[in-house]
């Protein structure tokens, strides 16, 4: 082969060696055979190497072939003509040019030199420049701007707040520049109003966010999340996160700021598009997945905001968040009271027992007692009650299995007549106690369990590894069909689901009764006979089945699911499919996004022989991570692009986990601060303290906006 290009490139110098002497010492440069010299016309190709050559897939599928000797000849005067060409037209704009210096000569220049700064204008960055360091020490550090209350101070005294107490310290402590600015100013006067703080603080947000929005242009390619609803001094805010793969080929998944939230979802919808195109710069024809995380009552609101973005974006996938189990996020989005209520008090249980060891170990010696029979499950529960809980895939499982141990340990301190608990406590077990011994609760949370036990299978894959994830593409039309066959016959699945759920009140010594909001509203009406059993059918098991149907369907769509068909291209998946897999016909949805869309299904047959071929002792990639990572993954251009895009899905976890920093350090920053003390501008610099910032930029910003 090697000795076929000497002979087309017509190297006269090169055809007394071997072709073994030229396969070793000497490979093709542009410099002897010009790109323009290749004929790529399909009518004209022909196979130049033997299917016996071990290493003929390293070839690809580009095979080119010269050019006549005429059309060569042709194609080299042209290039003569035309930097001939070039190079006289740059001589006539020389001259041209020093006729003009000739005839403007004793004129202003052109083009001024830069002013130099007065002294005045370079104190004044100066001073800036100490003003936003402690603006963003104080984020960093989580510091915020308030000091005392003015409430908690007699009247007639002044007390700096936190950024005029570190200016203050600056001075003492030698800043030349900050002594000059307030040397004469009282000190009882405000040194920087709060106007300009609130200024200032929006620009150092700004100039940060804009770090990271820098690679995610870079990438191109990215996807948003939202995680739950926060209070930030008062208001509402929807935490936003970007996830893109970055020039070193890691997923990244980073904090860029909070949206104040809008009870009405259409607005809602508008701004969160206005904010992150227009505010923050990011072009959402590149955005290939949106999952949002939401507390109960807010799902029904961000769908409409997935809905209305679908529409402007079709490929930017609606997708469950793999930080959040599938069973969660369903039982959240179920749009019945009862249920909403259910998760509230659930989650303030395990808050509280979060918040006191000693609670804890109560917990434990109830469940040893409970559990004397049966050590191992009791070890089992122990060991769930120390972890977040709340969060897994088996929740309802777990909690009908504590029931009687969190009831048993929450009556007996509430009850505790000794100082062994303070009134904080005693009072939340007494309150949360009660909400646990509601039939409503009960009889709620059965129904959870057994509805939810056809999707838990499901979902645990979904959070698996790669191959987990694709095979559970396959199995949700089994899911959906189980979930139907339920829908179908509810009478007589509801009956046994209210029956379990009477047997677990009658363990807890609870009365099975209907609502008291229900029972104050059937009052006088003399023909009401609803049975609690046909109660909670109409208003609990149909409504919550057929909706976890519904938002099954609408979460993976066809979109979606051919979009996890595609993971047949990580060649773990690839090996237990035989290497028998079609993924140009799910990479449709892609074709945009490649480089080389009409070499995709060569280039995947030359991936498919790569690792089917491969050595004994070469192991098959098992995440995209790894193999986005592989040393000749550039050589595979198409499949590059393609795993990059899936690897932005929601739906796929992040594999390294020092790339997930944005959402653990926006749960630490939202557990460490007082509501009252939180500040979207402070949160981001907290959040994002170790980005690189460019003090100049931010002196200069401010200048521009606020002369």
């Amino acid at each position: 082969r090697c000795q076929r290009w000497v002979e087309n490139c017509r190297r006269a110098d090169l055809e007394d060696k071997t072709p073994d002497q030229l396969n070793k010492h000497y490979r093709l440069c542009a410099k002897h055979f010009e790109t323009s010299m290749i004929c790529r016309s399909v009518s004209k190709t022909k196979h130049l190497f033997t299917a016996s050559c071990k290493i003929w897939w390293l070839c690809f599928f580009f095979f080119f072939f010269l050019k006549s000797e005429d059309e060569i000849r042709t194609l080299k005067q042209q290039k003569i003509d035309e930097a001939f060409e070039r190079e006289q037209a740059t001589q006539e704009l020389n001259e041209s040019n020093e006729q003009n210096t000739v005839s403007e000569e004793g004129g202003e220049e052109q083009e001024e030199e830069a002013v130099p700064l007065t002294l005045e204008e370079r104190e004044n960055k100066d001073y800036l420049k100490s003003l936003f360091e402690i603006l963003i020490l104080m984020g960093k550090q989580n510091i915020p701007l308030d000091g005392h209350n003015v409430d908690e101070l007699p009247e007639g005294i002044f007390t700096s707040d936190n950024f005029q107490a570190l200016l203050e310290y600056r001075i003492n402590a030698g800043d030349e520049v900050l002594r000059k600015r307030f040397e004469m100013t009282a000190v009882n006067l405000e040194y920087c109003s709060k106007t300009q703080q609130k200024q200032m603080l929006e620009i150092c947000e700004n100039c940060v966010r804009e770090e990271t929005l820098r690679e995610v242009r870079d990438a191109h390619f990215f996807s948003i999340v939202t995680d739950e609803v926060v209070d930030i001094a008062g208001e509402e805010h929807l935490p936003v996160l970007v996830r893109f793969v970055d020039d070193s080929h890691n997923l990244r998944e980073e904090f860029i700021g909070f949206l104040p939230y809008e009870a009405d979802p259409e607005i809602l919808a508008v701004k969160f598009h206005t904010t992150i195109t227009e505010k923050w710069g990011l072009n959402m024809e590149y955005c290939r997945g949106q999952a949002y995380i939401v507390s109960s009552g807010f799902a029904s609101k961000m769908k409409i905001v997935a809905t209305r973005l679908l529409e402007k974006y079709p490929q930017a996938v609606y997708t469950l968040c793999s930080s959040c189990a599938l069973n969660v996020w369903l039982a959240k989005s179920v749009p019945v009271v009862g249920v909403s209520n259910a998760m509230g008090t659930i989650e303030e249980v395990c808050c509280l027992f979060n918040q006191s060891p000693q609670l804890l170990v109560e917990l434990d010696n109830t469940i040893s007692v409970l559990f004397q029979n049966n050590e191992e499950k009791g070890n089992e529960l122990k060991e769930i009650c120390r972890s977040q809980w709340t969060g897994r895939h088996d929740i309802f499982e777990v909690l009908v299995d504590l029931m009687q141990a969190l009831v048993l340990c929450l009556d007996a301190v509430s009850s505790d007549s000794s100082i062994r608990w303070n009134n904080f406590i005693a009072g939340r077990a007494f309150v949360l106690s009660s909400a646990l011994t509601d039939f409503d609760f009960i009889v709620t949370i059965v129904i959870l369990k057994n509805v939810l036990s056809f999707t838990r299978a499901f979902g645990k894959n979904l959070q698996g590894q790669t191959s987990d994830v694709f095979f559970a593409a396959s199995s949700l039309t089994a899911v959906l069909h189980s979930l139907n066959e339920v829908m179908e016959n509810i009478e007589v699945y509801h009956e046994f689901w209210f029956e379990e759920a009477t047997n677990l009140a009658a363990k807890l010594d609870v009365q099975i009764k209907l609502p008291g909001k229900f029972r104050r509203a059937q009052q006088g009406n003399l023909d009401s006979e609803v049975t609690s059993e046909n109660y909670y059918k109409e208003i609990l098991s149909v409504p919550t089945v057929e909706h976890i149907i519904q938002e099954l369907k609408d979460m993976f769509s066809e979109q979606h699911l051919k979009a996890l068909k595609c993971l047949s291209l990580v060649p773990s998946v690839m090996g237990q499919l035989k290497f028998n897999t079609s993924e140009e016909h799910h990479a449709d949805m892609y074709k945009k996004d490649l480089p080389n869309p009409d070499t995709l299904s060569a280039e995947l047959h030359c991936w498919r022989i790569k690792w089917k071929h491969r050595g004994k002792d070469i192991e098959l990639p098992a995440t995209i991570y790894e193999a986005l990572h592989l040393p000749d993954i550039k050589f595979f251009p198409n499949v590059y692009a393609l795993l990059k895009v899936l690897c932005i899905l929601p739906v796929m976890k992040v594999e390294n986990e020092k790339y997930e920093i944005g959402r653990k350090r926006l749960k630490a920053y939202l557990k460490n601060t007082l509501t009252e003390q939180r500040s979207s501008n402070l949160a981001l610099l907290n959040i994002n303290f170790d980005i690189k910032h460019d003090l100049d930029l931010m002196v200069d910003t401010y200048i521009k906006l606020y002369p």
